[in-house]
């Protein structure tokens, strides 16, 4: 039986219609990069990575293989899942933080090599978080009745702005791509609602310092090593944990369900005690938790949409489930929302 959803912000109330995930895929590279391999790179360790962390191996993208390709591979999991061509799809959004390059976007791309020559297309910037920003910005084309079929990508080859010469982060992040297909399913309510946020005055918790307008490529950027993502890890782990505390906790009361009814909470995978410290304050059980953060590492925008992929073809999440995601990236930024599957 259907959940019942009493407050007028859970979307399938809204005069209009519903938006629903109708395909989902992900794709992530062959190349896997243990935390073995990483003690013969950096002073570290298998046992320190994996106390702090949680995080055995990681997949590190070929050097000619771009974000735009694991997108692709991933798109057209999610396409043939939910029977779309790509003359159906109108619309295009890829969340990343590392577009093939900077213009133009990386969807652009992406629209090129699956051949969906009819979409729209345009990239957006939420670090961790694109993936639910996307969400929420395809359902308004859905609901608004301005598009019939979205497709929303979150991807990254974070291994190219890694600092490898760096333990603090360089044991954290990996590549891989998940999407979706946004349609609307009849008697289904779908993506029900969705939070976001945004705290300008963190961004330099975790960031890329150079590349853009403030400081272009030049030999002393380089020589500096301005061009790989730097972070104050002890505050980023601080505000992780209340922000998506936050976010879930917000999200939650606006459907008028409590964590008790969600069959899976997919947070962010960054980091093994965010997650167990985000679920312990959620009251959510251990068993509604999905992790594969030991297996990928973070992989900042595609992670929940790999994440969910996993659970829906382990048959951890089915039809009628509802879905927690839960995100917080640079930006700040965090969102989360509910999904009835």
């Amino acid at each position: 039986m259907s959940p019942k959803f009493k407050n007028p912000r859970a979307r399938h109330n809204f005069v209009g219609r519903t938006c629903s995930i109708t395909g989902i895929g992900s794709y992530v590279p062959e190349k896997i990069l243990t935390n073995h391999d990483l003690e013969k790179m950096v002073e570290t360790s298998d046992e320190w990575i994996v106390t702090r962390t949680g995080i055995r191996q990681r997949r590190i993208a070929a050097k000619d293989e771009f974000t735009s390709d694991m997108a692709a591979k991933a798109a057209q999991r999610a396409m043939k899942m939910a029977g779309v061509t790509a003359g159906q799809i109108d619309l295009i959004v890829v969340a990343t933080i590392t577009p093939d390059m900077p213009f133009p976007a990386t969807a652009c791309l992406l629209q090129h090599k699956i051949g969906a020559t009819g979409a729209a297309a345009f990239d957006l910037e939420a670090a961790c978080s694109g993936f639910i920003y996307g969400l929420e910005i395809g359902q308004q084309f859905i609901m608004s009745r301005t598009y019939d079929t979205v497709l929303v990508v979150g991807a990254e080859k974070l291994s190219a702005i890694t600092d490898w010469t760096d333990r603090n982060t360089c044991v954290l992040f990996g590549d891989g791509a998940g999407a979706v297909i946004l349609q609307n399913r009849e008697r289904s309510h779908g993506l029900l609602t969705a939070v976001m946020g945004a705290d300008g005055e963190k961004g330099d918790l975790l960031f890329m310092p150079a590349g853009g307008s403030r400081c272009p490529a030049s030999k002393s950027t380089v020589n500096a090593r301005m061009h790989y993502l730097r972070m104050e890890g002890k505050e980023t782990f601080k505000n992780a944990i209340q922000a998506m505390k936050s976010a879930a906790t917000e999200v939650l009361r606006r459907c008028e369900i409590d964590i008790s009814r969600i069959k899976c909470v997919i947070p962010h995978q960054a980091n093994r005690r965010i997650i167990d410290a985000v679920g312990e304050r959620l009251g959510a059980k251990p068993e509604q938790l999905f992790v594969n953060l030991e297996k990928y590492g973070n992989t900042s925008a595609a992670s929940v949409a790999i994440a969910l992929d996993e659970a829906v073809a382990s048959g951890r999440v089915t039809r009628g489930d509802l879905v927690l995601l839960i995100v917080f990236g640079a930006g700040l930024t965090w969102g989360a929302a509910v999904i009835e599957w």
